[in-house]
């Protein structure tokens, strides 16, 4: 297991994948190193699962905190080509949290949660000793509707068009860039400016909910780049299919203030955490309608490549491995050091 992070494929491959509780005929997509979400078949409707840790930041401002988290959870089930319908959500709080300071950040939840269609079931509330921000507790979301719409994200095949949205870095450069802001004080205030505005885009619930509208069943793989990148996503998703990916890096957007800012930080921008980023495997019949459709939302996307028969990834003729590491938590460890450090001398 990484010290920071998800943990590698060979971990779970020995302790997770061989203890999976009971088996039933009703999964028909179980966990998988990699994939956003889980599969079942009740009585011929698809059901897609997806689970994630709760993050809120109170640096952030605790509305904008609360669409931030919920963002992230129902990315995981969008990708799945249903429409996110139903969430669970459970929360472990600080002591400290206030009524009011969880009344801001609830209804913020509910308001984005209500704009995507969303119904919250269930859940759990409390406050626990030893809980401590930004990991608050965990949700659960699903989506409901026809097996024949699941965009599967072991589905690439050869001779699809691979498109990525958005491009690399882009959750890290705004979330560190925002949370730290006098860590970056040496960065061109425009170039800082431009940065911190990229955590308005770490939402790739509507681009998913557009990709799969506009594409349909010419959407054959849909991955958000999370922890690990760009590089992680493109690894992920030919790894699950068997396939190989072939990418033009210069194909592939890439946001301002990203590369400034992961220069200043010393981190690799491909291999930083993206939320918001898509990388999607399309039929070559449907990519004019999804780039169109992206183009319409303001979305940037770019087609960066081809699928071949093969395996892992190509960029620019040079093979790219999975970084197991994102070098982001690293950088959110020594910045948050820091400001504590500025903090207690002052």
């Amino acid at each position: 297991m990484t010290d920071l992070g998800k943990v590698d494929r060979e971990f779970f491959d020995e302790y997770i994948y061989p203890r999976l509780g009971a088996a039933r005929d009703d999964v028909a997509l179980g966990p998988t190193h990699g994939v956003d979400f889980g599969l079942l078949d009740i009585d011929g409707t698809a059901v897609a699962i997806a689970t994630d840790p709760l993050s809120v930041l109170p640096a952030l401002g605790f509305e904008r905190a609360g669409r931030f988290a919920i963002d992230i959870v129902l990315s995981d089930i969008a990708v799945s080509g249903l429409d996110p319908s139903h969430l669970a959500v459970s929360f472990t709080l600080p002591p400290e949290m206030t009524d009011d300071q969880f009344a801001e950040l609830w209804g913020a939840m509910h308001d984005e949660a209500d704009d995507l269609g969303v119904s919250i079931v269930t859940g759990h509330t409390a406050r626990y000793a030893g809980c401590s921000y930004p990991w608050v507790g965990g949700a659960t979301a699903l989506a409901v509707g026809d097996h024949d719409d699941v965009v599967r994200p072991d589905g690439a095949k050869p001779g699809d068009d691979v498109l990525v949205t958005k491009g690399p870095g882009v959750e890290a450069t705004g979330l560190l860039t925002t949370l730290f802001p006098d860590a970056f004080s040496d960065l061109d205030a425009d170039v800082l400016a431009a940065a911190q505005d990229r955590l308005d885009e770490t939402d790739a619930v509507r681009d998913a909910m557009t990709v799969s509208a506009a594409g349909g069943r010419g959407v054959h793989a849909m991955h958000d780049a999370t922890e690990c990148g760009v590089h992680g996503a493109l690894n992920e998703v030919a790894g699950s299919a068997g396939v190989q990916l072939e990418i033009d890096e210069s194909s592939v957007p890439f946001r301002p203030g990203v590369r400034e800012t992961c220069e200043y930080l010393g981190i690799d921008p491909w291999r930083s955490t993206t939320a918001g980023s898509l990388v999607v495997a399309t039929d070559p019949s449907v990519t004019d309608d999804v780039v169109a459709a992206l183009d319409a939302r303001g979305t940037p996307v770019g087609v960066a490549g081809i699928v071949v028969a093969g395996e892992g990834v190509v960029v620019d003729g040079e093979r790219i491995e999975h970084p197991d590491v994102d070098p982001s938590w690293a950088a959110y460890e020594r910045l948050a050091r820091e400001a504590d450090e500025s903090d207690a001398d002052e």
